[in-house]
């Protein structure tokens, strides 16, 4: 059986766990009040959210940051559910 990219349970490292505190960035304040005013919404439940990270490629997983993660699956759950046309977002902010 092959694992998910999120599944790191008994994966062997030698790196350390950076167990420091930090503060949040605006951004990721933001991401974390969007997923819970789409919660309410019912438009993005945490199943959703959580099938949605675990669907990113591999390398994308591996670089993103634990909102980056978040904000990767609301733009893929919302374009599944026809709230986002493909692409919209990239359009909007010009990228």
């Amino acid at each position: 059986m092959q694992r998910g990219v999120h599944d790191r349970g008994g994966s062997p490292t030698d790196a350390p766990i950076d167990r420091t505190e930090h503060e949040l960035a605006d951004w990721e304040l933001l991401t974390d009040a969007l997923v819970r005013a789409l919660d309410r919404r019912d438009l993005v439940n945490v199943d959703e959210l959580r099938r949605g990270i675990e669907s990113m490629p591999r390398g994308e997983y591996e670089r993103a940051s634990y909102y980056e993660r978040w904000l990767y699956s609301v733009e893929t759950i919302l374009t599944e559910k026809g709230v986002l046309a493909r692409g919209e977002l990239d359009a909007r902010l010009g990228a």
